[in-house]
């Protein structure tokens, strides 16, 4: 499956993103300027437009997963997970039944107020994804726990931040790639999904290789960035613009 990030809060790139065949985005509630409000109106394009619609939670509060999936998440991304404890926390918070999440039913999720209880537990407890974010050192030591942790769906391998905390400044060092070997070996081992972002399609061939099947490739900023400055340098080129 192949999405991309979504970090400007607005409904139209979830929209164009919608009309091109992508499986999912991801709504980057860590990083970008999102907030509840804008988050609920890009998970309201999503279904819009048939296009499944996950959060990157900005921590691991239950509030924040509870927030997204309320408004009709598909699932959460969650970062740093670093123990079995937070793993375990995190599938409380996703979850009605064997979980601890906060009820309500008036809600997009509940088709507000259009199922029975029970009719709503089950759906949500079926429809809401986890991913636990790894990309802690420190997670490392504690992988196989964290992926024991029954109802937590897989891991999203977070190479940018184990880039930084290993002390490195280029994609592809030798720790990050041992590290990101380990995990896949680790969550194979565990029957847990693997995501990753991609960094083109040798990364993405590599990366399935090692046993990933959800792939995040870009970012609304980024896809945006690179065709506005290919269109920039294309029209001065035609004109004979230098600068």
């Amino acid at each position: 499956m192949v999405g991309t990030f979504l970090k400007i809060a607005h409904t139209m790139p979830t929209e164009i993103i919608g009309t091109l065949g992508y499986d999912f985005v991801v709504i980057d509630e860590e990083h970008g300027a999102l907030n509840r409000e804008s988050i609920d109106l890009m998970l309201l394009a999503c279904r819009a437009y048939g296009i499944g619609g996950l959060v990157r939670v900005p921590s691991s509060e239950p509030a924040a997963i509870q927030a997204v999936l309320d408004c009709g998440g598909d699932g959460v991304l969650v970062p740093h997970v670093d123990s079995a404890e937070t793993a375990r926390r995190i599938v409380a918070a996703a979850r009605y039944r064997t979980g601890a999440r906060g009820y309500s039913s008036t809600t997009r999720a509940g088709d507000f107020g259009g199922r029975t209880i029970a009719a709503h537990l089950d759906e949500q407890d079926a429809r809401a994804t986890v991913l636990a974010m790894i990309e802690d050192p420190s997670a490392l030591e504690v992988l196989d726990d964290i992926l024991a942790v029954d109802g937590l769906d897989g891991v999203f391998i977070g190479r940018g931040d184990l880039t930084v905390a290993y002390g490195q400044d280029k994609a592809g060092s030798a720790p990050v790639t041992a590290a990101t070997e380990a995990i896949c070996a680790a969550a194979r081992s565990a029957g847990k999904g693997i995501c990753v972002m991609a960094a083109g399609p040798e990364d993405a061939a590599a990366m399935a290789g090692l046993g990933a099947t959800g792939f995040i490739v870009s970012s609304d900023q980024t896809l945006l960035r690179k065709a506005a400055a290919a269109s920039l340098a294309e029209t001065r080129k035609a004109f004979d613009i230098s600068s």
